[in-house]
């Protein structure tokens, strides 16, 4: 291989949430960062979680107080970071005779509040309820009277992870997606790389440092790029979720027992839906495979119709999706008790290699932080740390927060109408600006092609956010998908692709 073709600091393979903030954080070191994604960005595992920001609450009964406080830690800076993504969320757990006693979830609740103690700027603090008066047991069955209510947090994890890929590459990261690593191979100084773009071409470049960030493909690109054998021990597990036209007209979520000891979340979900999850089921065969089984979607309406007053089926759900969680193998037996804790495996025997093992997506930018912090180290090359207390792109609303923004917004572009203004407000923050623009009304936008999606936001993700594919927009960019019809979905498909045509000729 000859040495003309560009030599990175740092070669980050896979573009979900702890690559896309690997990248962020080592861009905003000075180092320069090759940043490699085989599909699109949050394609997998990182746009079909929760959506939650949380302490994890059940956590506590496998005694991860760690865990637990890193992650309340960072439930701030990621309110304080992307206020437009994140906002806070109140959670109802109605009590159920039978289950857990409420003397244990109260002690629960009180440690969970003690462990965010002197966390940035402390969510409301649990407390017990009774649900004959609370707005959240209108949509209960009768039985449910006692409860209790606790503070968490909301994100829209696709856009996330969107979000730190915008910083690294406005800090000077290179950014590929659809291109996959074929092989790599160890040199003295560096790591030699033959990449594959999705039309077959390749090309090579060259890294300092070797970051695996593949999620579920950690252990198979190291053993098929990489050709090594001593693969790590990953528990593939696979969470699902069904969505449904709104079940209850608060703003409450609810955290439900289930009867074999795990809990499942009731979710507010893009203003007219609710979103119900998760499963831990093994994932066997491709986690790019992942499907929400029947029996999961039976499963997760079973614990819902345990407490809600109108019971719910699987036909009902208007969406279903599964994604897949690379969790440590700690020999664990059942798989929702499987740490969310991750491992940094460090291979210094040459140029650096690190592989990035379990984690979730509220640690994300600490996971991140201590493998910088870890090969800054090792090399002697980077500055030091400074994400804890950084805004992500768009989220620089000001001090008064999203509602000033957003109403801000509204007074500004009136003729955006309210509901349009604030997807926007919540999708782009203030980088809504570079869609809207000089913009006069709506015709100014282009045409809608179809729940207010109109050309000019489409060819703003596609100049500046990477969408390429119809499904980049309608279920990773924006959450679409839900509002449009089979055709005005084709529509989307056709106008990205005269645009690649266009750009081609």
């Amino acid at each position: 291989m000859h040495h003309s073709e560009p030599i990175y600091d740092i070669a980050v393979i896979g573009a979900g949430i702890n690559g896309a903030g690997i990248a962020r954080d080592a861009a905003g070191r000075g180092l320069q960062v090759l940043l490699c994604e085989r599909d699109d960005l949050a394609g997998h595992t990182s746009s079909a979680s929760s959506k939650l920001i949380h302490g994890g609450l059940r956590y506590l009964e496998h005694y991860e107080f760690a865990l637990v406080r890193k992650a309340l830690i960072e439930r701030e800076v990621v309110l304080a970071s992307a206020p437009h993504l994140c906002w806070p969320l109140r959670f109802v757990m109605p009590h159920a005779p039978g289950l857990r006693p409420a003397w244990l979830i109260r002690a629960g609740l009180l440690l969970y509040d003690h462990l965010a103690l002197g966390t940035r700027q402390s969510l409301p603090r649990s407390r017990a309820l009774d649900l004959t008066r609370h707005p959240a047991g209108q949509a209960l069955a009768a039985g449910y009277r006692h409860g209790f209510e606790y503070s968490d947090a909301w994100v829209d994890d696709a856009r996330l992870v969107v979000s730190c890929v915008l910083d690294a590459h406005q800090r000077g990261a290179t950014v590929l997606t659809r291109t996959a690593l074929m092989r790599a191979h160890r040199e003295a100084q560096a790591w030699a790389l033959e990449l594959q773009h999705a039309d077959g071409t390749t090309r090579s470049a060259r890294a300092r440092v070797l970051i695996n960030a593949a999620g579920p493909w950690a252990a198979q690109l190291l053993h098929d790029a990489l050709g090594r054998n001593d693969t790590p021990a990953l528990r593939l597990v696979r969470g699902s979720h069904l969505v449904f036209a709104r079940l209850f007209r608060h703003e409450h979520a609810y955290t439900l027992q289930h009867g074999d000891g795990r809990v499942v979340f009731a979710l507010p979900f893009e203003q007219d839906f609710t979103l119900v999850g998760t499963t831990d089921v093994e994932q066997t065969g491709d986690p790019a495979d992942a499907r929400c089984s029947d029996a999961e979607a039976q499963y997760l309406c079973t614990a819902l119709n345990r407490y809600l007053a109108t019971p719910v089926y699987p036909r009902d759900a208007v969406h279903r999706f599964a994604g897949v969680r690379p969790l440590l193998d700690d020999g664990d037996a059942r798989a929702s008790a499987v740490t969310r804790d991750y491992r940094l495996d460090l291979d210094t025997a040459g140029a650096p290699l690190l592989s990035v093992l379990g984690g979730k997506l509220t640690t994300f930018r600490r996971l991140a932080e201590e493998a910088m912090d870890r090969i800054t180290a090792a090399t002697g090359h980077g500055r030091a740390a400074w994400t804890a207390r950084a805004v992500l792109p768009g989220g620089d609303l000001g001090a008064a927060g999203y509602d000033a923004f957003a109403a801000e917004l509204q007074a500004r572009w009136p003729w955006l109408g309210s509901v349009l203004a604030h997807r926007l407000a919540r999708a782009y923050g203030t980088r809504v600006e570079r869609i809207v623009g000089s913009a006069r009304c709506r015709k100014d936008l282009g045409a809608d092609l179809g729940a207010g999606l109109h050309e000019a936001e489409l060819d703003y993700l596609r100049r500046e956010e990477w969408a390429a594919q119809a499904d980049d927009v309608l279920w990773r960019r924006s959450k679409l998908g839900l509002r449009l019809d089979a055709r005005q979905r084709d529509g989307v498909a056709a106008w990205l692709q005269r645009q690649r045509a266009a750009a081609t000729r």
